[in-house]
């Protein structure tokens, strides 16, 4: 049997192609992270040439395929993909974009990174990094069968037979569940991430009936008891996905830029793509030939055929790209540094395996790769070795692959909390999601973004900014310099800084970090516990769990862009209400973190229910009453801040100063224990202080009045805080602020209050320099 060589290249895609499928000779599917899925049909045979249209045109990345054969039900088949926008899209193939989807099936509340459809053609099975798998009956669009418990996201998903689905997660386990949801066992198939899943054919060799691949570069044979019957080494990186021939071989793609062909236990061709990464490898079960998406956006098909074999111009374009292709010396593709041969090693030396990657030294000084191939016994040069860090392994944190994931210790006997990183972004933007993912004190900030930069070697160096150099307690300030003491660099220490002024702040603060997926899952679980205890009463409907799926959807893509025109935001606001003012209080925390976030957009401002807006809602909810729940109390507070995001939500918060503010006031007299609750509250008076002295409020006497009741609260707060470093430095930067309001305020602030007294003490018990600086601020506004 001979090798497979290219048969065709479609191009058209704008960026990585991370799934194909090949449902028949006619037809390859694809889909991109440039959102679309295309249709590519075959228009010619001998050469193979196909025409690509757009059959879906998202609004997100698309990684994931499946197919559904035509039926009597069906009768020209069904496309079925999904990707970053949580929705599992449904059409009928050779719809056009603009015509309306089979259906959109709503469950999943993160990327869904795998689709399979069973051999009957009877359900699909999904899988995303929610941690779940969900099955969807064909035809009975409505709901789906949860596949619950694992451990992180769910990388791959088999729909073996009508009865079982298997999946393969980030927390290195093979499940295997009945279609019902019952699980039927759990194995462990590797110390790595699972990434591909595949049936073999009844007669494999092995013995085996489905093989698995991911993270450690090794496909494993298994029977469905969770028994491994082989196992096939070779891949030199990640494997992304699997697929099996007619003849029962098997195909992989991944990483290390390759797909493989394997016949029993031995790789038998290896075929280099000049890319970096082979995301999807498929296989036609009509006549055997491949189809590869690559991360260099090109479709490509490979045939052991003659007459399916490109022109021996392509064939010569594709082998010259291979041979011009830029290999990263780190990327992990076999290639050793230290082992570089002369030139003469080519013709003196066979390989071992096929697929073994050489280096050569060439008479210019450069270093290129060598690939051998078992079938010509020949070395085949597969392109230049660069020096490079773009290349290097992957690590996996929580399903989700990064250039590096640090252990950072925060505090002495406490495990080290994860720091994820990619190359690609700013070290500051990452530290800060890091803080705000922790919730640490937003004064780690420089510390955090120096140690990424310290230990990246090519990480990205933030623009300079105009202000000068000095203190940044926010964290907008890309200070990191090259030779900095602590950066790593090397220079002499840098001149006494001259300090960035603080005050007055004249920007929002929000609070808009969120665990969306738990945020679901949360809502959904407490919603059952409702259902099976007989409360339902209580609990919501089966369409109103999905239009919260819809609305925490939008929430996660653009959680400040909602408009009042949304569809899922117009009908998923009532549905939150309903959480926070009819569940139990001891189960209203997810529906007030939702509300927190909806606070970002108009909606929430404008929103009225029998006459009442948000803060009369939310008043009458019985949150602020009696024996309060401080988590709840906390969310409250943190939708009051987030509302000042828009201008109907200023306009409101100012309208109802008087309410807010006597909702938020005992909290100001008595420091609740949740430092959380104490940052919203502090968060909440910097946001009044900045509307009171805007252009608009600025002059006007109930300016003037109302700063004074903030600097009471702030004042009485400030006297109780002790050591709370964060909460203190908000208050500080709430009350500076107020101050600048004009003599009034001031004089109510020496006189009234004890301001000065007040910030000797606060220096005192926090040493913290941008503390000190900011008392300092604080005090010359004083003395003007």
């Amino acid at each position: 049997m001979g090798d497979f060589k290219i048969s065709a290249s479609l191009e058209g895609h704008e960026d990585d192609v991370r799934a194909v499928l090949f449902p028949n000779a006619q037809l390859v599917l694809s889909a991109s992270r440039d959102t679309t899925v295309r249709s590519w049909k075959l228009i010619s045979s001998d050469p193979a040439l196909f025409d690509g249209t757009i059959s879906s045109h998202g609004s997100a990345f698309v990684n994931s395929l499946t197919y559904l054969a035509p039926s009597s039900v069906y009768p020209k088949g069904l496309v079925i993909s999904g990707g970053k926008d949580t929705i599992v899209e449904v059409r009928q193939s050779g719809q056009l974009p603009d015509e309306n989807a089979e259906a959109l099936l709503l469950g999943h509340s993160n990327n869904i990174c795998a689709l399979d459809v069973d051999p009957d053609g009877t359900y699909i099975v999904s899988g995303s990094w929610d941690n779940q798998a969900r099955i969807w009956n064909i035809g009975k669009w409505e709901q789906s069968i949860l596949l619950d418990g694992h451990d992180a996201s769910v990388w791959a998903v088999l729909a073996y037979n009508r009865k079982i689905a298997i999946t393969g997660s980030a927390d290195s386990a093979i499940r295997v569940f009945e279609t019902n949801g019952r699980l039927v066992r759990k194995f462990e198939a590797s110390q790595d991430v699972i990434r591909a899943l595949c049936k073999l054919s009844p007669d494999h060799a092995s013995g085996a009936q489905f093989a698995s691949a991911g993270n450690d570069g090794v496909i494993r044979l298994w029977n469905i008891s969770g028994q491994r019957k082989a196992k096939l080494e070779g891949h030199l990186n990640f494997i992304y996905s699997l697929a099996c021939l007619p003849t029962g071989e098997i195909v992989s793609s991944g990483e290390d830029r390759t797909v493989r062909i394997w016949s029993g236990k031995s790789c038998i061709q290896t075929i280099t793509h000049p890319a970096l990464s082979v995301w999807g490898v498929s296989v036609c079960a009509e006549n055997g030939d491949i189809v590869s998406g690559a991360s260099d956006n090109i479709v490509r098909v490979f045939s052991r055929e003659k007459g399916r074999q490109a022109s021996a111009e392509l064939a010569l374009k594709f082998e010259e790209a291979i041979k011009a292709f830029s290999i990263p010396q780190e990327d992990g593709a076999g290639l050793d540094p230290e082992n570089i041969h002369k030139p003469e090693f080519l013709q003196q030396k066979s390989g071992t395996v096929d697929g073994q990657v050489v280096m050569i030294k060439e008479a210019n000084g450069g270093v290129t790769a060598h690939q051998w191939s078992s079938s010509t016994q020949k070395w085949l040069a597969v392109g230049t070795v660069v020096d490079s860090a773009k290349g290097r392994s992957k690590a996996n944190y929580l399903g989700q692959d990064y250039d590096y994931v640090f252990d950072v210790d925060i505090s002495d006997g406490a495990p080290p909390l994860k720091l994820p990183y990619n190359q690609s972004e700013n070290p500051h933007e990452a530290a800060k999601k890091f803080i705000e993912s922790n919730e640490l004190p937003i004064s780690y900030l420089e510390q955090v973004a120096n140690f990424i930069v310290s230990n990246t070697p090519t990480a990205k160096q933030p623009k300079q900014s105009q202000q000068p150099r000095g203190a940044d307690p926010w964290g907008t300030e890309a200070r990191y310099i090259p030779g900095d003491p602590g950066t790593g660099g090397n220079g002499a220490p840098p001149p006494p800084a001259q300090l960035a002024k603080v005050i007055p702040q004249t920007e929002f603060l929000s609070i808009t970090q969120a665990n969306f997926p738990a945020l679901q899952r949360k809502i959904e679980e407490v919603n059952q516990n409702f259902i099976t205890s007989g409360n339902k009463d209580l609990s919501l409907n089966p369409s109103e769990v999905i239009i919260l799926q819809r609305l925490n959807a939008q929430l996660q893509q653009k959680p400040a862009t909602a408009s009042h025109s949304s569809t899922s935001m117009s009908h998923g606001l009532p549905v939150a209400i309903k959480l926070i003012s009819t569940w139990p209080v001891e189960h209203r925390v997810p529906g007030l973190d939702l509300l927190r976030l909806i606070a970002l957009t108009p909606m929430l401002a404008t929103f009225e229910s029998n006459g009442n807006k948000i803060i009369d809602i939310l008043a009458g909810s019985g949150i602020f009453e009696g024996k309060t729940i401080p988590n709840n109390v906390m969310l409250a507070i943190r939708a009051f801040a987030n509302l000042f995001h828009s201008i109907e939500g200023q306009a409101l918060v100012s309208k109802d100063f008087d309410k807010v503010y006597s909702l938020v006031e005992p909290y100001t007299v008595r420091i609740s224990a949740n430092r959380n609750l104490t940052i919203a509250l502090t968060t909440l008076l910097i946001n009044y202080s900045v509307l009171l002295t805007s252009t608009d409020f600025k002059g006007l006497p109930l300016s003037a009045d109302r700063a004074i009741t903030l600097l009471k609260g702030l004042a009485s707060m400030m006297s109780l805080l002790s050591q709370e470093a964060e909460a203190t430095y908000r208050a500080l930067v709430a009350m500076g602020t107020l101050l600048t309001l004009g003599e009034e305020v001031k004089i109510a602030g020496l006189e009234v209050f004890d301001i000065g007294d007040l910030l000797i003490k606060v220096k005192a018990s926090n040493p913290e320099p941008r503390i000190a600086n900011l008392v300092k601020e604080i005090e010359s506004i004083l003395e003007k």
